[in-house]
């Protein structure tokens, strides 16, 4: 992620009189925030959530009792929030920064432990047992790391593959920056597996056991890289021995930043964080059919009606969770993928004021909570929780006796109030 700095959004002025429950999107705004197909649950202010600025995002489930938690990276450390009740989120936990503050931070949870890296220098990588949490009674309350990894100082990124138990640091300052692999199958004892650096920096990659179409590699481990220039694909089943695939530029790259797999793994979305604000053309979303992982084939591109620049992307389902800055959380449905076509069918745009291709409004978002709350960090301003409205999603509270039951709903989501 580069960086710019703008000032922050009057919106904010708008939602402070309307924080106390769920806003609905209607006639395209929820809150004073542009909208489509997406509810606004709830707002934390950076004040309310440890302050400095915000970046990247993850989510836990605690399975004692299925509360859901938001891991927010922010510039000086890591919050731990309770959203188990969406419309009053609790700050639980704060985590400080293990040396000193930086832009970039980033969160990856495996066995209820979250892994945290960042480009501070000398940060290490700090182990947090999350089943702690739970037993807070007066939040919030400071965290100190459970662990620290001191393999590498700065890293930009972490990767998880969590049916094997392995992470990949990308970014770091070892291994020209590609990939620094781990054994965190003892989280709190991470061990060095193996490197792989034969393409150079990494800026983030997926890691997965393969079920895709490509039966060379079906049950093997591989990992999708972005490494600035092209999509890198590396089968890493030894880490002794991780082994470059293919690696396929495309026209007009200025910074291939970021990309997910569909669930099938048969095709990889990515972006280019650097091609809006350098060329001149609207947020593309670039479409990879990857059935031959030897030879990716870039099948088309999704062009978004706005300028902003695109960040991080992940998908569940048949959706695409997308954080483009200052056109804010974007979600495109994947059912014509296989022509090369995506769809817009759901936004909520936490900077109203403009859609200028700049590095300002949202870092990133969870899609994963079993309840369909979404997520979003917001670099300036904190955090958004949302929810998929009742004209998009089957899912809602399905409790006749709750005060916010919905009819509609085929699937409980459990946000079902008293």
């Amino acid at each position: 992620m580069l960086w710019n700095r703008l000032f922050l959004i009057p919106a904010l002025v708008l939602l402070a009189a309307n924080t106390s429950g769920q806003i609905p999107c209607a006639n395209g705004i929820a809150g004073g925030y542009p909208c489509n197909n997406v509810d606004l649950m709830s707002f934390m202010p950076r004040n309310q959530v440890g302050g400095s600025e915000m970046n990247d995002i993850w989510g836990w489930v605690d399975p004692a009792d299925g509360t859901e938690y938001v891991l927010l990276g922010r510039v000086n450390g890591t919050a731990f929030i309770d959203i188990s009740d969406p419309v009053n989120p609790v700050f639980v936990a704060n985590l400080p920064t293990a040396t000193t503050n930086s832009t970039w931070r980033d969160i990856k949870v495996f066995a209820n432990h979250a892994f945290i890296v960042s480009e501070a220098d000398n940060h290490g990588m700090q182990v947090v047992d999350l089943t702690q949490l739970g037993a807070i009674q007066n939040p919030p309350q400071i965290l100190e790391a459970d662990a620290l990894y001191s393999g590498w100082g700065e890293a930009h990124n972490i990767a998880i593959n969590e049916s094997t138990g392995r992470a990949y640091g990308v970014g770091t300052d070892t291994f020209d920056g590609g990939l620094h692999i781990l054994d965190i199958n003892d989280p709190l004892n991470p061990t060095l597996i193996g490197s792989f650096e034969q393409d150079g920096y990494t800026h983030d990659a997926q890691v997965v056991s393969y079920i895709g179409p490509d039966s060379e590699y079906q049950g093997r481990e591989i990992a999708f890289c972005c490494n600035e220039n092209t999509i890198t694909i590396v089968d890493v089943t030894d880490a002794s021995d991780a082994a470059l695939i293919s690696s396929t530029g495309y026209a007009n790259s200025r910074y291939t930043h970021q990309g997910w797999l569909t669930e099938d793994h048969h095709f990889f979305i990515s972006n280019d964080e650097l091609d809006e604000e350098e060329i001149g053309v609207n947020t593309t979303s670039f479409i990879w059919d990857v059935s031959d992982l030897s030879a990716p084939e870039l099948i088309g591109t999704f062009v978004s009606e706005t300028s902003a620049v695109d960040h991080n992307m992940y998908v569940r389902d048949n959706l695409i969770y997308q954080s483009n800055y200052r056109a804010g959380l974007r979600i495109l449905e994947t059912e014509g993928i296989a022509n090369g076509q995506l769809e817009e069918v759901a936004y909520f745009d936490v900077y109203p004021s403009n859609d200028i291709a700049l590095m300002n409004g949202t870092w990133s978002n969870y899609p994963y909570f079993p309840s369909g709350i979404i997520a979003v960090s917001h670099i300036e301003e904190g955090l958004f929780l949302l929810e998929l409205s009742g004209e998009f999603s089957d899912e809602g509270c399905t409790d006749p006796n709750a005060c916010n039951y919905d009819p509609s709903a085929l699937e409980d989501n459990g946000t079902c109030l008293e």
